[in-house]
């Protein structure tokens, strides 16, 4: 086992941009976004975004030891995330390309509904094995990849580069955590065979911790459209039950994953883990219980969160500290709850990183008693 357990988060990063909208509870875009309708905002908040930035920065203020390893353009706003990333002494492992922008996105966070991106992926579109520094990977514990479905040839040829990429890091005896994007499906990687790349990578993947509408999407487009139409421009997670979620937990570890988590927004987030013989080599590696994290299966609500603002950036500090939490050798229960309480932390902010706890501070939060959200989602969740 090495020495001083250190991570790796590597893959998509970009700018977010989030204009402010007025504090109202909205049931649907549409009710906001009107063409030809002017919008008073209330300001923009600009911040680092993507899984490097995000999952990255916030396994830093929780303690790990952990590189970076994004790619940007030498443009202005290449130079801001820069200026960002060396706050935290993070920028040494960012590639800059001379060839390509900077990838960002605008955060549509409208109050009361799921966000709308309008995104442009940038440098992230050729990023590639070349761009990786194993030589740091190697004397990591692990390693997290964010976002292949917005980077084009890690899609490309059935996730050739991807594959290569994950399959050299666990030859190197790194854990490897893999998390998705949302594909757009009229884009190029809408066309993907999404199935057919997880078929290739999962069995080196130890954790794999999409959203519930990325793996729906990827594993069972028929269920996806379906779950749609019935939403009718509401969240997904409103419309569905743990009957619905089950299967593609079992179809991740039937695929090859040790561990799955399923992001299911403001309800909480399902977990499926493989069986002992699965996850024996993992654990050891790791120093986990394995009669902890064998053969489990759960669904964790969410947390009350002190306000809601934006879930920008939720997703991925929920799974750092999830991670976090991992590499300092805790169970799945305790690794799941601190999972969900600092997603809890980071909605009552506009961006990934000013809402965060450290895992001490959400533990005695716990501990007080944080009580669980029972939103409309969750309660369909759970009681179905």
């Amino acid at each position: 086992m090495k020495k001083g357990k250190k991570a790796v988060v590597a893959g998509h990063i970009c700018i977010d941009i989030t204009p402010i909208f007025p504090i109202k509870d909205i049931r649907q875009v549409n009710e906001v976004l009107v063409p030809g309708k002017l919008i008073q905002m209330d300001g923009v908040n600009v911040s680092t975004g993507g899984a490097v930035a995000n999952t990255g920065l916030a396994l830093k203020l929780m303690g790990i030891d952990v590189s970076l390893m994004g790619k940007i353009g030498e443009d202005a706003f290449g130079g801001f995330v820069l200026n960002c990333l060396e706050k935290y002494g993070a920028e040494d492992g960012v590639i800059i390309s001379g060839d390509s922008d900077t990838s960002y996105s605008v955060v549509l966070a409208v109050p009361g509904t799921d966000r709308i991106f309008l995104h442009n992926p940038g440098a992230n579109q050729t990023y590639s094995f070349e761009d990786l520094d194993f030589s740091i990977i190697e004397e990591a514990t692990l390693f997290h990849f964010g976002y292949p479905p917005l980077m084009k040839k890690m899609y490309q040829d059935q996730g050739a580069q991807l594959k290569r990429i994950l399959n050299k890091v666990k030859e190197m005896g790194v854990a490897v955590s893999l998390d998705m994007a949302a594909v757009d499906p009229d884009s190029e990687a809408g066309q993907v065979k999404w199935e057919k790349i997880l078929e290739e990578i999962l069995p080196d993947v130890d954790f794999f911790v999409p959203s519930v509408e990325e793996l729906c999407y990827m594993v069972d487009k028929k269920c996806y459209e379906d779950w749609r139409r019935k939403a009718n421009g509401c969240d997904i997670t409103e419309i569905i039950s743990i009957s619905d979620i089950e299967p593609l937990g079992q179809k991740a570890i039937d695929l090859g994953a040790k561990v799955v988590l399923v992001k299911c927004g403001a309800a909480g987030i399902y977990y499926r883990t493989a069986a002992a013989d699965k996850l024996g080599e993992l654990c050891g590696e790791l120093n986990l219980s394995l009669e902890s994290w064998a053969s489990k299966e759960g669904f964790e609500l969410s947390y009350v969160p002190e306000a809601v603002i934006s879930g920008t950036g939720a997703g991925d500090t929920c799974i750092a500290a999830f991670l976090a939490s991992v590499l300092k050798e805790n169970g799945l229960e305790k690794s799941i709850k601190l999972a969900s309480a600092q997603g809890a932390c980071c909605v009552a902010a506009y961006d990934a990183l000013s809402g965060l706890r450290t895992l001490k501070e959400l533990e005695e939060k716990i501990q007080k008693g944080w009580k669980k959200q029972m939103t409309t989602a969750s309660i369909n969740i759970i009681e179905a």
